[in-house]
Protein backbone atom coordinates (compact mmCIF):
# COMPACT_ATOMS: atom_id res chain seq x y z
CA UNK A 1 0.00 0.00 0.00
CA UNK A 2 1.43 3.52 -0.74
CA UNK A 3 2.52 5.78 1.79
CA UNK A 4 0.24 8.48 2.09
CA UNK A 5 2.35 10.67 3.54
CA UNK A 6 4.79 10.74 1.17
CA UNK A 7 2.35 11.00 -1.96
CA UNK A 8 1.41 13.68 -0.37
CA UNK A 9 4.73 15.39 0.72
CA UNK A 10 5.64 14.74 -3.29
CA UNK A 11 3.06 16.18 -4.96
CA UNK A 12 4.02 19.57 -6.07
CA UNK A 13 6.78 17.68 -8.21
CA UNK A 14 5.26 15.04 -8.69
CA UNK A 15 5.27 15.52 -12.52
CA UNK A 16 8.85 16.17 -12.45
CA UNK A 17 9.93 13.03 -10.26
CA UNK A 18 7.39 11.07 -13.02
CA UNK A 19 9.67 12.30 -16.30
CA UNK A 20 12.94 10.48 -14.34
CA UNK A 21 11.53 7.50 -13.48
CA UNK A 22 11.79 5.84 -9.91
CA UNK A 23 15.75 6.12 -9.23
CA UNK A 24 17.70 6.78 -6.50
CA UNK A 25 17.34 10.32 -6.62
CA UNK A 26 13.62 10.19 -7.02
CA UNK A 27 12.99 7.85 -4.15
CA UNK A 28 15.68 10.24 -2.28
CA UNK A 29 13.77 13.27 -3.17
CA UNK A 30 10.31 12.24 -2.39
CA UNK A 31 11.18 10.82 1.39
CA UNK A 32 13.27 14.33 1.89
CA UNK A 33 10.12 16.23 0.73
CA UNK A 34 8.08 14.07 3.34
CA UNK A 35 10.50 14.71 6.39
CA UNK A 36 11.12 18.62 5.49
CA UNK A 37 7.26 19.18 5.13
CA UNK A 38 6.86 17.72 8.37
CA UNK A 39 5.01 14.23 6.85
CA UNK A 40 6.98 12.13 9.20
CA UNK A 41 8.40 14.24 12.65
CA UNK A 42 11.63 13.38 14.45
CA UNK A 43 12.14 10.31 15.56
CA UNK A 44 9.55 8.37 13.19
CA UNK A 45 10.40 5.46 11.95
CA UNK A 46 10.39 5.30 8.01
CA UNK A 47 8.24 2.60 5.89
CA UNK A 48 10.47 -0.37 6.27
CA UNK A 49 12.48 -1.09 2.82
CA UNK A 50 10.36 -3.72 1.94
CA UNK A 51 7.31 -1.49 1.58
CA UNK A 52 9.42 1.53 0.25
CA UNK A 53 10.38 -0.50 -2.78
CA UNK A 54 6.48 -1.64 -3.50
CA UNK A 55 5.33 2.34 -3.26
CA UNK A 56 8.10 3.31 -5.76
CA UNK A 57 8.22 0.24 -8.13
CA UNK A 58 11.56 -0.38 -7.72
CA UNK A 59 14.78 -3.33 -6.50
CA UNK A 60 15.52 -2.68 -2.59
CA UNK A 61 19.04 -1.87 -3.74
CA UNK A 62 17.70 1.16 -5.08
CA UNK A 63 15.97 1.86 -2.09
CA UNK A 64 19.09 1.18 0.24
CA UNK A 65 20.83 3.62 -1.75
CA UNK A 66 18.05 6.41 -1.60
CA UNK A 67 18.00 5.94 2.08
CA UNK A 68 22.12 5.76 2.11
CA UNK A 69 21.69 9.84 0.74
CA UNK A 70 19.13 10.70 3.63
CA UNK A 71 21.54 9.38 6.29
CA UNK A 72 25.03 10.97 4.58
CA UNK A 73 22.61 14.23 4.69
CA UNK A 74 21.89 13.69 8.16
CA UNK A 75 18.27 13.72 7.28
CA UNK A 76 17.36 9.85 9.00
CA UNK A 77 19.82 7.35 10.94
CA UNK A 78 19.46 3.28 10.64
CA UNK A 79 19.30 0.89 13.40
CA UNK A 80 20.41 -2.53 13.02
CA UNK A 81 17.17 -4.76 13.29
CA UNK A 82 14.81 -1.60 13.94
CA UNK A 83 15.09 0.53 11.05
CA UNK A 84 14.95 4.20 9.69
CA UNK A 85 14.38 7.04 11.43
CA UNK A 86 13.90 10.26 11.11
CA UNK A 87 16.59 12.42 12.37
CA UNK A 88 20.66 11.77 12.67
CA UNK A 89 19.75 10.66 15.94
CA UNK A 90 17.10 8.47 15.44
CA UNK A 91 15.48 9.20 18.52
CA UNK A 92 13.08 11.61 20.08
CA UNK A 93 14.55 14.52 20.87
CA UNK A 94 12.52 16.61 18.76
CA UNK A 95 9.75 15.77 20.01
CA UNK A 96 11.49 16.74 23.47
CA UNK A 97 11.87 19.85 22.51
CA UNK A 98 8.48 20.40 20.94
CA UNK A 99 7.19 19.40 24.43
CA UNK A 100 9.01 22.67 25.68
CA UNK A 101 8.40 25.34 23.23
CA UNK A 102 5.04 27.10 23.56
CA UNK A 103 3.30 28.44 20.28
CA UNK A 104 4.26 31.81 21.08
CA UNK A 105 7.74 31.05 21.82
CA UNK A 106 7.58 29.51 18.14
CA UNK A 107 6.61 32.53 16.53
CA UNK A 108 9.60 34.60 18.40
CA UNK A 109 12.19 32.06 16.73
CA UNK A 110 10.31 32.73 13.68
CA UNK A 111 10.37 36.25 14.19
CA UNK A 112 14.31 36.20 14.44
CA UNK A 113 14.98 33.86 11.41
CA UNK A 114 12.82 33.55 8.67
CA UNK A 115 13.27 37.70 8.39
CA UNK A 116 16.81 37.28 7.02
CA UNK A 117 16.28 33.67 5.80
CA UNK A 118 13.58 35.97 3.69
CA UNK A 119 15.78 38.36 2.34
CA UNK A 120 18.82 35.83 1.14
CA UNK A 121 16.36 34.05 -0.47
CA UNK A 122 15.36 36.75 -2.66
CA UNK A 123 19.71 36.93 -3.56
CA UNK A 124 19.67 33.14 -4.05
CA UNK A 125 16.13 32.01 -5.46
CA UNK A 126 15.73 30.30 -8.84
CA UNK A 127 12.94 30.04 -11.30
CA UNK A 128 12.55 26.34 -10.21
CA UNK A 129 12.43 27.50 -6.12
CA UNK A 130 9.67 30.59 -7.36
CA UNK A 131 8.11 28.10 -9.82
CA UNK A 132 7.58 25.60 -6.84
CA UNK A 133 6.39 28.68 -4.45
CA UNK A 134 3.79 29.43 -6.89
CA UNK A 135 2.37 25.58 -7.13
CA UNK A 136 2.07 25.66 -3.20
CA UNK A 137 0.82 28.58 -3.19
CA UNK A 138 -2.40 27.96 -5.02
CA UNK A 139 -2.73 24.89 -3.06
CA UNK A 140 -2.66 27.09 0.38
CA UNK A 141 -5.12 29.19 -2.01
CA UNK A 142 -7.42 26.32 -2.45
CA UNK A 143 -7.83 25.26 1.11
CA UNK A 144 -9.35 28.23 2.70
CA UNK A 145 -11.92 26.09 4.67
CA UNK A 146 -9.73 22.92 5.72
CA UNK A 147 -7.14 24.03 8.44
CA UNK A 148 -4.98 20.83 8.32
CA UNK A 149 -4.64 20.79 4.16
CA UNK A 150 -3.89 25.19 4.83
CA UNK A 151 -0.95 24.57 7.44
CA UNK A 152 0.52 21.68 5.34
CA UNK A 153 0.62 23.99 2.44
CA UNK A 154 1.59 27.26 4.43
CA UNK A 155 4.40 25.10 6.37
CA UNK A 156 6.12 24.44 3.24
CA UNK A 157 5.81 27.57 1.49
CA UNK A 158 7.72 28.85 4.50
CA UNK A 159 10.24 25.83 3.87
CA UNK A 160 10.64 26.74 0.61
CA UNK A 161 12.04 30.09 1.86
CA UNK A 162 14.49 28.32 3.82
CA UNK A 163 15.77 26.37 0.93
CA UNK A 164 15.67 29.25 -1.91
CA UNK A 165 18.17 30.70 0.71
CA UNK A 166 20.52 28.65 -0.24
CA UNK A 167 21.94 28.48 3.32
CA UNK A 168 22.31 25.07 4.70
CA UNK A 169 21.97 26.05 8.06
CA UNK A 170 18.86 27.91 8.15
CA UNK A 171 17.62 25.61 6.10
CA UNK A 172 18.24 22.70 9.03
CA UNK A 173 16.40 25.49 11.78
CA UNK A 174 13.22 26.21 10.19
CA UNK A 175 13.62 21.93 8.91
CA UNK A 176 13.60 21.90 12.74
CA UNK A 177 11.02 25.12 13.15
CA UNK A 178 8.73 22.73 11.18
CA UNK A 179 8.44 20.27 13.65
CA UNK A 180 7.42 21.96 16.16
CA UNK A 181 4.66 23.09 14.25
CA UNK A 182 3.72 19.99 14.13
CA UNK A 183 3.08 19.70 18.05
CA UNK A 184 0.20 18.98 19.51
CA UNK A 185 0.04 22.23 21.15
CA UNK A 186 -0.11 24.28 17.87
CA UNK A 187 -2.77 22.00 16.85
CA UNK A 188 -4.88 23.20 19.47
CA UNK A 189 -4.32 26.92 18.79
CA UNK A 190 -4.72 26.27 15.04
CA UNK A 191 -8.66 25.38 16.13
CA UNK A 192 -9.14 28.66 17.29
CA UNK A 193 -7.04 30.87 15.14
CA UNK A 194 -7.29 29.83 11.72
CA UNK A 195 -10.58 30.83 10.47
CA UNK A 196 -11.58 30.88 6.67
CA UNK A 197 -11.44 35.07 7.07
CA UNK A 198 -7.85 34.99 8.78
CA UNK A 199 -6.72 32.00 6.34
CA UNK A 200 -7.60 34.14 3.20
CA UNK A 201 -5.63 36.96 5.41
CA UNK A 202 -2.69 34.88 5.40
CA UNK A 203 -2.77 34.21 1.94
CA UNK A 204 -3.03 37.39 1.24
CA UNK A 205 0.31 38.07 3.14
CA UNK A 206 1.89 34.62 0.97
CA UNK A 207 1.08 36.04 -2.26
CA UNK A 208 2.81 39.82 -1.53
CA UNK A 209 6.02 37.95 0.00
CA UNK A 210 5.97 35.85 -3.30
CA UNK A 211 5.22 39.03 -5.63
CA UNK A 212 8.42 40.75 -3.96
CA UNK A 213 10.98 37.52 -3.87
CA UNK A 214 9.85 37.29 -7.91
CA UNK A 215 10.68 41.07 -7.91
CA UNK A 216 14.01 40.67 -6.31
CA UNK A 217 12.61 42.98 -4.03
CA UNK A 218 15.01 42.18 -0.80
CA UNK A 219 13.99 45.19 1.20
CA UNK A 220 9.40 44.62 0.25
CA UNK A 221 10.22 41.05 1.02
CA UNK A 222 11.66 40.79 4.12
CA UNK A 223 9.20 43.77 5.72
CA UNK A 224 6.14 41.53 4.49
CA UNK A 225 7.52 38.42 6.16
CA UNK A 226 8.04 40.43 9.35
CA UNK A 227 4.42 41.74 9.21
CA UNK A 228 3.18 38.33 8.03
CA UNK A 229 4.58 36.79 11.26
CA UNK A 230 3.84 40.27 14.02
CA UNK A 231 0.29 39.09 12.47
CA UNK A 232 0.12 34.99 13.58
CA UNK A 233 1.45 36.18 16.85
CA UNK A 234 -1.08 39.28 17.31
CA UNK A 235 -4.04 36.22 16.30
CA UNK A 236 -1.95 33.99 18.53
CA UNK A 237 -2.34 36.34 21.63
CA UNK A 238 -5.60 37.46 21.04
CA UNK A 239 -6.98 33.72 21.04
CA UNK A 240 -4.73 32.80 24.11
CA UNK A 241 -6.70 36.02 25.74
CA UNK A 242 -9.56 35.24 28.23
Amino acid sequence: MTDQRIRTAGAPLAADMEKRGQGVGTISAYLRRAIETGAYSEGDRLPPERQLATTFDAARSTVRRALDQLEKAGLVSRRLGSGTYVGAGGGPHGADLADQISPLQLIEARLAVEPFTTRLAVLHATRRNLDDMEVVLARAEASTEDKDSFSRWDGEFHLMIAQASSNPLLLGVYRQINQVRLHAQWDAMKEKILTPDVIMGYNRQHRGIYHALNERDATTAQALITEHLEKARDDLLRANSP
